[in-house]
């Protein structure tokens, strides 16, 4: 019989700590029907009233005690450390999450052999959530999908059930309140399996120690920063195409412009002008850079490099092995501006008439420049992230192409 350890953290629970325990204690019948023992532990993270008091009271239970409040995610840690189990599960001790519903997650994580699975406050089943903390799901639910490219409905939901195994693939995690968050976003870029079931959510006991503003900072850069540590051009690259999209948005419109006769350009279309031209240099250069950091991420987990924005390549081979022609090509575009606006200067057109063709020769030069400098680097680090793989071929006497 596999064995479940549930593990709460808790601070300053003295109203609702009770009923917590007896709730998930009483679990224990439908567990075994499952071929499931119940361990639960109650880990009391430097609190200054009750808790620990009456988590003593209960027969059966561990209680863990920090000396100093450490926070949400170190009292987890603790837990987890301590527990016994095959399978690790944890909620809140203020009696949102229901731990009637543990059964149910346990038993689909037996039956689609899931390595994570959480409890979705956001899949239908009855929600008594504040408004302000539904929008910030729902902001957290569609960042961890855009750049993981896997669906989650609830990334910060705090009633969870995990495989112990998985557990060294999704460490480290933080101390705080923003420890659910990160271990949703590592799941998916550890390609673990993760499955959610819908569970009901209740108003908690007492006073919440969440801060909307502060926490939720805290919650978009682990998100943003733990998905960067696995595929920076996700991001990166989306930011990229972005700001080229609109720098060739202003090019195609000034196009039209002398299309239609139109040469003079007021305050507004200069600034335009300008903007496209960061734009366009700033685009590339972080697209280049997103590239460029998924070969050093892969370097130090030594896997393959993940190539493209949507979850598979577009290209064959991937964009950044074009860079070199591209810029190539870009660069020479640039200097044929440049020297043609040069004759025509020197041949008596006014400057009024040849200054957007140098700023356009000075981009399209610059990106150019930019695009080698990349294709280089990536080339050196693509080197020295297959060197390991080449040399164990050689070492054990393969011919290349077999």
């Amino acid at each position: 019989m596999s064995t479940l350890s549930v593990v709460i953290p808790a601070y300053n629970e003295e109203d609702g700590i009770a009923a917590i325990i007896e709730r998930v204690l009483a679990v224990r019948a439908p567990l075994a029907a499952l071929g499931m023992d119940l361990e639960l532990i109650v880990v009391d993270d430097g609190s200054a009233d009750r808790t620990a008091e009456i988590t003593r009271r209960y027969d059966g239970v561990t209680l863990v005690c920090h000396e100093q409040n450490a926070g949400y995610g170190a009292a987890l840690k603790t837990g987890f450390a301590q527990a016994r189990g095959e399978w690790l599960g944890f909620l809140d001790a203020d009696g949102t999450y229901p731990p009637e519903h543990f059964p149910q997650l346990c038993q689909a994580a037996l039956e689609q052999e899931a390595d994570l699975i959480i409890g979705s406050r956001m899949a239908g089943a009855a929600s008594q959530m504040p408004g302000v903390r539904w929008v910030g799901n729902v902001l957290w639910s569609t960042l961890v999908t855009l750049l993981g490219n896997h669906r989650v409905g609830d990334p910060a939901s705090g009633m969870r059930v995990l495989r112990r195994e998985a557990l060294p693939r999704l460490y480290p995690l933080p101390d705080g309140l923003n420890f659910t968050p990160v271990m949703s976003t590592r799941a998916i870029h550890e390609g673990l399996k993760l499955v959610e079931v819908p569970i009901p959510y209740h108003e908690r006991v007492g006073r919440s120690k969440l801060s909307v503003v502060r926490d939720g900072t805290r919650f978009l850069n682990s998100i943003v920063w733990t998905a960067m540590s696995y595929n920076p051009v996700r991001l990166l690259g989306l930011l990229g195409m972005g700001a080229l999209a609109v720098a060739g948005a202003v090019g195609v419109a000034l196009i039209i412009m002398r299309a239609w006769g139109i040469t003079t350009l007021g305050p507004w279309g200069v600034f335009s002008v300008f903007a496209a031209l960061v734009l366009g240099v700033s685009g590339v250069s972080i697209f280049s850079l997103g590239a460029t950091f998924n070969y050093l991420v892969s370097l130090f987990h030594k896997r393959p490099v993940r190539q493209g924005l949507f979850g598979r390549p577009i290209f064959n081979p991937s964009l950044d092995h074009h860079f070199g022609w591209l810029g190539l090509l870009t660069g020479l575009a640039g200097g044929i501006l440049g020297v043609t606006s040069l004759a025509l200067g020197l041949n008596g057109w006014p400057i009024s008439r040849l200054w957007l063709y140098l700023v356009g020769s000075a981009m399209f030069t610059l990106v150019g420049l930019q695009l080698v400098v990349s294709w280089v680097v990536m080339r050196v680090l693509e080197q020295l992230s297959e060197r390991e793989v080449r040399a164990n071929d050689d070492l054990l006497g393969r011919k290349h192409g077999e």
